[in-house]
């Protein structure tokens, strides 16, 4: 299978999947509908991807404007997938870093990294209660922007924890069996 990018600069690009299971990639049509709604936020911004699979909303982030992303993931396959994904779409190491990391134990490898994110997207496992211990990473992390948004796809089954003040809902939007969450981030540094 092969998805695309569906905006900007790489519009039409066709980019690989990882092989197998491993991954669940966000169809075309869910990442045009959030990135529509994201629309002015992403020209210039600091982009983190996380349990980034392909790297596909990553990319679909610089070929709308974004100044650079870092990909997270810790699956081999994964990282092989977004390494040729990015030589595909000729996105090269002034634009993009990427980072083989366990996100469910902490966040620490994006603590030096400079500016700070101003837009998180996070499509993290289904089924395994990951979504607070992330938000959590993220927060302790030090690395996001006050009013830095933060985009979780997450089963109907695994709400946003209310409890997450440092953490403000602005949208969810109900997709199949998915819900894509929209929260900004409220700590000034």
């Amino acid at each position: 299978m092969r998805l695309r990018i569906i905006a900007g600069q790489l519009k039409g690009k066709k980019i690989y999947t990882v092989p197998g299971k491993i991954t669940r990639p966000t169809s075309d049509r869910l990442r045009e509908t959030i990135f529509n709604i994201l629309s002015f936020r992403i020209q210039e911004a600091i982009v983190l991807d996380l349990f980034a699979g392909t790297g596909a909303l990553g990319i679909e982030a610089l070929s709308r404007g974004a100044k650079f992303a870092v990909f997270i993931d810790n699956y081999k396959e994964s990282l092989h997938v977004i390494a040729k994904n990015l030589r595909l779409c000729e996105l090269d190491n002034k634009k993009t870093q990427i980072i083989k990391w366990n996100i469910i134990k902490n966040l620490d490898c994006i603590k030096s990294i400079q500016p700070a994110f101003d837009l998180v997207l996070m499509d993290p496992p289904y089924g395994r209660n990951l979504i607070e211990g992330v938000l959590m990473h993220l927060h302790h992390s030090d690395c996001l922007k006050k009013g830095s948004w933060i985009v979780v796809e997450h089963n109907l089954s695994e709400p946003i924890p209310q409890t997450l003040f440092e953490f403000e809902m602005k949208d969810q939007r109900k997709y199949g069996k998915s819900l894509v969450s929209f929260l900004t981030y409220k700590r000034d540094f």
